[in-house]
C-alpha cells in the first residue's frame, strides 16, 4: 500500500489561487487518493493541480511544456505489473524526462522512473518490508543538493529499486539501499513518504493493517510515537526539497540557447 490519501482529488486541474505560479501534474493511483503534504505546498506556493488518476481512464498529457513539474505518488500496484495503464505510465515517465519538465516520482512513482531508465524493481530478497520510521543516510552527492536531511524517515514498501544507469545515489538505507536519486538537473525519485499528513498515516494503518505482520515492518504504536518524535525535521526537509525541485527547470535557458545558435 504505497497509496497518496489526503486533502485534494479529483480532475480539476484549476485548482489553487486565480495567480497561479503554473500547473503541476499530479498522478494518483486510487479514487480517493491525493497529494497530502505536496498538494498542500504547492497550492500554498500558488500552484495549480492537474490531477490525473490512469487507473480510472485518465488520460496523461502528451505535450508538458505548459507545465511547471510532474509528481507520479505511490499506490497499492506493483511498477511490474503487466496492466495496460502501468506500462503507459512507465512510458510516460520517459517522455517527461524527454521533454525535460521537472519531475518527481514518490514510492511507486520512483520504481516506475526506474523501470523507463531500464533499471530493476524487486522485492527483499529475504521478504523484509520497510513500513513505519527507518533511518536516512544522505550521500555526499544529496548533502550537495540538500544539507539536513532528516535521519528517520517514513516508509510503506515491501518493493526496492535498483540504482538505473545515469543516476546519482542521493540517499541510501538499510533494508532498502537505494532510497532517494537523481537523473539530470530536474528528475528526482524517493523510496519514502514525505507527503503523508497525519490523517493519512492513521488511514494507511487502518486499510493497511494486514501490512503490519509483515517481517520488519513496526506495530501502529509505533508509526504514531515515530511521527511525534520524527516529523518535524521530514517537513522541513520537503519544504526545502520542494524549492529546489521546482527551480532545477531547465528548459528555459536550453530555449535561450537554442535561439543564440539559431
Amino acid at each position: 500500500m504505497n497509496s497518496a490519501a489526503g486533502t485534494e482529488s479529483g480532475r480539476n486541474p484549476n485548482h489553487g489561487p486565480g495567480d497561479s505560479a503554473g500547473s503541476i501534474v499530479i498522478v494518483l493511483h486510487q479514487a480517493g487518493s491525493s497529494a497530502g503534504r505536496v498538494g498542500q505546498w504547492l497550492v500554498r506556493h500558488g500552484y495549480r493541480l492537474d490531477i490525473r488518476k490512469p487507473p480510472l481512464g485518465d488520460p496523461l498529457p502528451k505535450d508538458l511544456s505548459g507545465y511547471a513539474g510532474a509528481v507520479v505518488f505511490g499506490g497499492p500496484m506493483s511498477a511490474n505489473d503487466d496492466e495496460p495503464y502501468v506500462h503507459r505510465e512507465i512510458d510516460w515517465c520517459g517522455h517527461c524526462l524527454q521533454q525535460g519538465v521537472p519531475f518527481l516520482g514518490i514510492c511507486l512513482g520512483a520504481q516506475m522512473l526506474v523501470r523507463a531508465l531500464g533499471g530493476m524493481v524487486n522485492s527483499h530478497p529475504k521478504c523484509h518490508a520497510e513500513i513505519g520510521y527507518y533511518p536516512l543516510y544522505a550521500t555526499e552527492q544529496g548533502n550537495a543538493l540538500l544539507p539536513g536531511w532528516p535521519a528517520m524517515i517514513y516508509q510503506w514498501h515491501r518493493e526496492g529499486f535498483t540504482l538505473p544507469n545515469g543516476a546519482q545515489m542521493l540517499a541510501t538505507g538499510d533494508l532498502f539501499t537505494e532510497q532517494a536519486f537523481s537523473v539530470g538537473p530536474s528528475a528526482f525519485g524517493v523510496q519514502f513518504h514525505t507527503e503523508l499528513t497525519e490523517v493519512m498515516m492513521r488511514r494507511w494503518l487502518v486499510r493497511g493493517r494486514e501490512r503490519l505482520g509483515l517481517p520488519s515492518a513496526q506495530q501502529r504504536q509505533a508509526h504514531i510515537e515515530g511521527r511525534m518524535m520524527y516529523d518535524a525535521p521530514i517537513r522541513d526537509w520537503l519544504d526545502r526539497f520542494l524549492k529546489v525541485w521546482l527551480a532545477s527547470d531547465q528548459r528555459r535557458m536550453m530555449d535561450l540557447n537554442e535561439r543564440k545558435t539559431a
